[in-house]
């Protein structure tokens, strides 16, 4: 009896050392120091709102290569996804648009850079999907276009005509009259996130349109990475204005400086 009050003592304390263990790290260096080359990492923000600058830059600085890019456009040309594009570290982006990165552009044009174009509200539900655990869905938008016959040059040659890599075709299905295609979810290595304010339990706060991307990549990364301007103790945040609790988030850091 004595050994088995023990044990489920010591599970107990375990139990307790893993949901309170803190999450806040030193830096932005330390918060990225795990990733590795050729990896997958899922980046929040659209254009320069809510974009992790902090962690990008660490990253930038790493000089991780061969990355694959989940994230809504690659903002411009010297900051943030754009510095990572800039110094040949991404080798694939799945995004919704080029945006006014001309480097990106040039990059696709010339068969230096993967792009896999997603629908933008496809693109959101692809990542959200991910971290709820489903596999995919069926969606009406891109029935009967391009994205559902497959074939759009993801690579191109170095010619900027011939294709390399195609995309593939949708499995494409009808539901009550209505022509529907299926989107796979997407997962990744890190998800890295810009919140507003976290609590030293990793309760994460966004502010305004810097929600956007934000917390839909939060949960599809098996390590989800978050940076944000203001920490604050455990029980500060209205548990009502939470939009990404602690369970989805492994690391916090406070970044350095914020250009925008």
């Amino acid at each position: 009896m004595l050994r088995r009050l023990v044990s489920s003592s010591n599970k107990a304390n375990l139990f307790s050392a893993r949901t309170f263990a803190s999450k806040i790290v030193s830096s932005s260096d330390e918060a990225v120091r795990d990733i590795k080359d050729g990896q997958t990492l899922l980046v929040g923000g659209f254009g320069l709102a809510g974009c992790p600058e902090n962690l990008l830059r660490s990253l930038n600085a790493k000089k991780v290569n061969d990355l694959t890019i989940i994230s809504n456009n690659c903002g411009v040309e010297n900051f943030g996804l754009g510095l990572l594009l800039k110094d040949r570290q991404i080798k694939r982006m799945i995004s919704s648009y080029v945006g006014e990165n001309k480097d990106f552009e040039h990059q696709y044009l010339t068969g230096q850079l993967e792009v896999e174009l997603c629908p933008q509200g496809t693109l959101a539900e692809r990542c959200r999907a991910g971290g709820a655990g489903i596999a995919a869905f069926y969606t009406p938008t891109g029935a009967n276009t391009v994205i559902q016959d497959g074939g759009f040059p993801i690579k191109l040659g170095t010619d900027g005509k011939s294709t390399v890599i195609a995309a593939e075709a949708r499995r494409a299905e009808k539901f009550d009259g209505r022509d529907y295609i299926m989107e796979r979810a997407l997962t990744g290595d890190f998800s890295i996130v810009k919140g507003w304010k976290a609590d030293t339990l990793g309760n994460v706060v966004f502010k305004q349109t810097a929600r956007n991307f934000n917390p839909d990549v939060a949960g599809a990364g098996k390590i989800c990475i978050v940076e944000v301007e203001e920490i604050v103790p455990a029980g500060s945040l209205d548990p009502n204005n939470i939009h990404l609790p602690a369970c989805y988030v492994h690391r916090v850091v406070k970044g350095e400086r914020y250009d925008k």
